[in-house]
């Protein structure tokens, strides 16, 4: 059952209309904000109470020990864990000497509001202290889009029905105390106290602290300064772990005190102390000189050009309309200024997976990004050309060649401790590589193309070469891997593994012989190319000919199928040995699926009708990245209710909090799946190839659907309405742009948009059935 919604449906916010202290840590993972390079939970403005604190700076982190109870050869010995870093968002009131903390006193009104046009939270709180003085809060809470240092409150406290005293207290807090959490693996180890003081100072309404890191040796600096009305009293008090700025006031009924906040952020393991600290205080004093209105200004207009060519627009579900500009939001906030760091799981909203980066970011976000903000995922993946040493010497110490990245990570170094879902998932190197090559099929960059796609290409090539045989059968295998599903780990000819490394192979020969004279200085002979070619051509794909059915790995299918029993407890990785899971048929996550989803061009309609129905009962879907995809496969097969229930699913995994973790952050994954389960899958958008092509399907009960998409510069518009769908370009610089309607070519141009029939996929099978008690969640209004 989907839990009672806290957040009522509305189109272009998420909104609370009162405050529920059991789910404060999920709402502040609801409320982060973040541009990429600095998040921050949705924390109360006073601090207390608290779920999670939390302010990130991207890459920023503490290495902390890998212990093993048997160690091995080539096992990571240091892991890496986000740190939670001094905390400017505090903003602390006395009314006449009693502290505001919702816990005391009466709230008579309570209400955020995360704007996702404006890219602001907004709070509005009536509070009754214990003796009875009324008083009105309001804030307004953004991180700079436009200055990528900057974190910017506006802060008001009006007096209601008497006089009254108020002080307010406009914080700098480092070392923070963290509240215990899970023994669930995937919650983040917390460090105490894991800032050591460098230098701090204060003078008038500015502050300054500078701390640094034991083992990672970076060092943070955050600055504040503050606009504040003239008939106040201010005191600043500076400490190693923090300083306070103080402001008094006496308020007549209906007079406010007015505050601006300015918070300037920096990290850095090779700047000097002095130029670290002059390189905060430029960017407060240029945001204070910008001043508020401007700021959010800038920020409306950021955003305005990023829904240009996003919006997904939805007539008939309201939830699913807020759900995916919701996720759209987030995806978009987790990279936009990034710059050459990574997106982690989590994006920059809470400390869940230890902030670390993996996989899910090339094939669940970077499409997403690609399409809609196409800067963004060219920086991520620079962030994984910058990483290239690291990851031939992670291949050298596997005796590989080329280069091996991590599995999950921070800065580049694998991390992780369990090497049968870590090490053995080779194909995070096939995803990397493809998310290069969709990038450039998406936008033609031939900067990218040579500088940063080239690198990557051929040395995760070579390391497939190193890792795989040409068998008696004349086919290419790769044994001992681990596919997508961490249920299967330690297999042979996982599907998807192969195809995408075969595709790798072919993209590097391809880019070889697009840049001879580089691929040259790289060391790639004609021999190497035909290696590559040749690896390729003759990839082992399993069939089960009795089942009619594509294997996930070699012999996959001859396995113990899971027996289900009555009352089976999720996800199974906490209530099963894995030893029983990794030998019988049960899948965590769509493994074959995604393969269908992006290499679906190496296998026919029947083929996909028949894995879906065949692999569906044996999916329990312990993983947020599976829904989307099992969306997309269900709608291209012609399950169109089972792909609604899924897409619901994916968009609504943290506003409803389905796995009950959303207080960790959010799954930015899923909510990129979102958009990927409406456009890949209603929409029907594929880009195999060269081409972009669609297949567009109305979802049961929506009356009207539209989606936006940037492709190679220009914008183009899909609407379905009706039994039609409606093509329409913009932004071509007067050249027309091909794309595909269910196979057949579409020329467009700005002059005319093109008007199509839909043509629905029949279902091949009935509606398969999921394993008992896994029915995907459904919710929908409207």
């Amino acid at each position: 059952m989907i839990p009672e919604r806290r957040f009522p449906a509305d189109p272009w916010q998420v909104s609370e209309n009162d405050l529920d202290l059991e789910a404060l840590a999920q709402s502040e993972s609801i409320f982060a904000l973040s541009n990429g390079h600095i998040g921050v939970r949705g924390n109360l403005d006073e601090g207390d109470p608290h779920g999670i604190p939390g302010t990130y700076l991207n890459s920023f982190y503490e290495v902390r020990p890998l212990p093993y109870a048997e160690a091995g050869y080539g096992f990571p010995e240091t892991g890496q864990t986000v740190l939670n870093v001094t905390n400017g968002k505090l903003i602390r009131l006395l009314v006449d000497d009693e502290p505001l903390d919702l816990r005391y006193g009466c709230v008579h009104e309570h209400r955020r509001v995360l704007d996702l046009r404006a890219g602001v939270l907004r709070r509005s709180l009536l509070w009754e202290t214990p003796a009875g003085e009324r008083v009105r809060v309001r804030s307004t809470r953004l991180v700079s889009l436009t200055q990528r240092s900057i974190l910017a409150i506006r802060y008001s406290v009006q007096a209601v029905d008497v006089p009254v005293r108020v002080v307010a207290q406009s914080e700098l807090v480092a070392n923070e105390e963290m509240p215990s959490q899970s023994n669930d693996p995937r919650v983040a180890a917390v460090l105490e106290h894991p800032l050591y003081p460098v230098e701090q100072f204060g003078r008038g309404t500015q502050a300054m602290l500078m701390h640094r890191t034991d083992r990672s040796g970076l060092r943070v600096a955050a600055a504040m300064d503050h606009v504040v009305g003239a008939d106040t009293i201010r005191e600043m008090t500076v400490h190693e772990d923090w300083a306070r700025l103080t402001i008094g006031a006496m308020l007549e009924p209906g007079e406010r005190l007015d505050l601006v906040k300015i918070v300037g952020y920096g990290w850095s393991g090779r700047r000097t102390v002095p130029a670290l600290r002059d390189q905060v205080e430029a960017a407060v004093v240029a945001a204070v000189r910008t001043g508020w209105e401007q700021l959010v200004a800038d920020q409306k207009a950021a955003l305005d050009v990023f829904w240009q060519g996003a919006d997904v627009e939805i007539e008939g579900d309201d939830s699913l309309q807020q759900a995916v500009r919701f996720g759209l939001f987030h995806t978009f906030q987790a990279g936009a200024r990034a710059e050459r760091r990574a997106i982690p799981a989590k994006g920059l909203t809470g400390p869940g997976y230890d902030g670390h980066a993996f996989w899910d970011t090339e094939m669940f976000v970077l499409p997403v990004l690609t399409a809609t903000a196409p800067h963004a995922a060219a920086d991520a993946l620079m962030w994984r050309h910058s990483t290239l040493d690291l990851a031939r010497e992670r291949a050298a110490t596997l005796n590989l060649r080329g280069a091996c990245f991590p599995w999950r990570t921070i800065r580049g170094q694998e991390c992780s401790g369990y090497w049968p879902a870590g090490t053995a998932a080779m194909h995070v190197n096939a995803d990397i590589a493809e998310a290069c090559e969709r990038y450039l099929r998406w936008t033609h960059d031939r900067d990218f193309d040579r500088d940063i796609a080239l690198p990557i290409l051929l040395e995760t090539a070579r390391l497939w070469i190193s890792l795989g045989y040409v068998g008696q059968d004349g086919c290419w295998h790769l044994d001992g891997v681990t596919g997508p599903d961490e249920y299967s780990a330690i297999c042979d000819d996982n599907v998807y593994t192969n195809l995408m490394a075969a595709r790798n192979l072919a993209a590097a020969a391809r880019s070889a012989r697009r840049w001879p004279v580089e691929a040259e200085v790289l060391g790639v002979t004609e021999a190497e190319i035909a290696a590559w070619e040749g690896a390729a051509d003759r990839v082992a794909v399993p069939y089960d000919r009795d089942r009619r059915v594509h294997e996930q790995a070699r012999g996959y299918t001859a396995r113990e199928r899971w027996s289900f029993e009555d009352g089976q407890r999720y996800p199974l990785m906490l209530h099963a040995p894995y030893f029983d899971i990794y030998r019988k048929q049960v899948i965590k996550q769509a493994d074959l699926l995604l393969a269908m989803h992006w290499c679906g061009d190496a296998f026919s309609d029947e083929d996909k009708a028949r894995a879906f129905a065949y692999y569906e009962p044996l999916t329990v879907r312990d993983s947020s990245l599976s829904a989307c995809t099992q969306a997309v496969l269900a709608a291209e097969v012609g399950q169109l209710d089972l792909a609604l229930d899924y897409t619901a699913e994916a968009a609504l995994m943290d506003l409803h909090d389905l796995e009950h973790n959303a207080r960790d952050g959010l799954h930015i994954a899923s909510l990129a799946g979102t958009w990927l389960a409406i456009v890949a899958g209603f929409g029907g958008m594929r880009d195999h190839g060269d081409r972009l092509s669609f297949r567009p399907q109305l979802a049961p009960g929506w009356r009207r659907f539209r989606f936006r998409v940037r492709w190679r510069g220009a914008r183009i518009e899909v609407e379905l309405a009706g039994e039609t769908v409606t093509y329409t370009a913009f932004e071509t610089d007067g050249e027309p742009v091909g794309i595909d309607h269910c196979g057949r070519p579409v020329r467009l141009t700005e002059a005319e948009p093109q008007v199509r029939s839909l043509q629905y996929a029949k279902p091949l099978t009935d509606r398969p059935a999921q394993p008992p008690g896994r029915a995907p969640n459904r919710a929908r209004s409207g």
